[in-house]
């Protein structure tokens, strides 16, 4: 299936002359693939070096809640979250925005995201816009970056070149709003530059991505990240009280997956605010236990243990000789529904 006929079939032949033209217009009725009730997500592999060449696009790597906004016929709006859970009534700005796009049905990736002061994507801020892990408030600041479309006007696209699916996204979507266009840089761009700009303004990094390969769920490869600093999901196994500090947490104590259990690798004690550090004790001190999750021999004896249940994402500079995280920061704690996912020691 080419671009052109999908464009013609779903938008108007004229939408394929660049992002200037004229709004595309709707031809109903014309339904030829069953429309996916759900997508697995394509994921990008860590790398860490940019690749070069005319084949790679590179944008921006947003630091939020990855979803898939589905525009289904008769304007029914739903965002699901990278773990398949429906989060439509949290994002409220993004769905009603959504319901405005001139297409009869159509599947979005993206990023939920929201805006600091500086204009860089904010996960902490996110999630204080949610009401923290568990949280039952809706985000109405949140913004979506698009950057992929997997469904338009009745027909699957995901066997179309990502050039070709970025090419018809960006047809539909507003050039204000909720609902924003991740571009990319240019094609002769200098990938180190781009790289070190982004991590100058406080980005998490950016995204390869290869511009000939169709969307495929998993990480394939076709989808690299490089990271300013490493960012990775850990269990919190316990922590240390002191009452001079922030929600009375000193510092959490963090393990990886390895085998079939569970290995320490150090403890976080900064980037907690007063409200993110109440939150936690809040949540951990239900889950208290008699025993640590995982050999803490020699190690710290001060601890109050808790039950593996919590995963925090901390961002860190390096690993130090005997496996454990340097210069680790607290950056939140992931929800289930964004399929939080433990690093796993090799």
């Amino acid at each position: 299936m080419c671009a052109r006929r999908v464009l013609k079939a779903g938008l108007g032949d004229d939408t394929l002359t660049g992002p200037t033209a004229r709004q595309p217009k709707i031809i109903a009725g014309l339904f030829a693939d069953p429309m996916p009730d759900r997508v697995e997500p394509c994921l990008a592999l860590l790398s860490e070096k940019a690749p070069s060449g005319p084949e790679w696009a590179f944008e921006v790597k947003w630091d939020g809640y990855r979803v898939a906004v589905h525009i289904e016929p008769g304007q029914k709006i739903r965002i699901l979250t990278r773990g398949g859970h429906d989060w439509t009534h949290r994002f409220p700005s993004i769905a009603a925005d959504a319901a405005l796009l001139d297409v009869e049905s159509a599947i979005v990736d993206g990023e939920a995201v929201v805006l600091n002061e500086r204009g860089t994507s904010d996960f902490g801020a996110l999630q204080r816009a949610l009401g923290g892990r568990g949280g039952r408030r809706f985000a109405a600041e949140a913004i979506l970056y698009a950057f992929d479309l997997l469904f338009l006007n009745g027909y699957d696209v995901r066997d179309l070149a990502l050039a070709e699916r970025r090419h018809m996204l960006e047809q539909v979507l507003p050039s204000s709003g909720a609902i924003l266009f991740s571009a990319e840089v240019g094609v002769d761009a200098d990938v180190a530059t781009f790289l070190d700009s982004a991590c100058q303004l406080g980005l998490e990094g950016i995204i390869a991505k290869r511009r000939s390969a169709p969307y495929r769920s998993g990480r394939g490869g076709d989808w690299l990240k490089i990271k300013c600093t490493q960012s990775q999901g850990f269990f919190i196994i316990g922590y240390e009280p002191s009452a001079a500090a922030l929600g009375g947490i000193r510092r959490l104590l963090l393990a990886a997956r390895k085998g079939s259990g569970l290995a320490y690798v150090g403890s976080v004690g900064t980037g907690f605010t007063q409200l993110s550090a109440t939150t936690l004790r809040r949540l951990m001190d239900p889950l208290l236990t008699t025993r640590p999750a995982a050999n803490m021999v020699g190690r710290r004896k001060r601890g109050r243990w808790i039950r593996p249940e919590l995963v925090a994402e901390i961002e860190f500079r390096a690993w130090t000789d005997d496996g454990k995280l340097r210069h680790a920061s607290f950056k939140g704690l992931r929800e289930e529904a964004d399929e939080a996912s433990v690093y796993h020691l090799g």
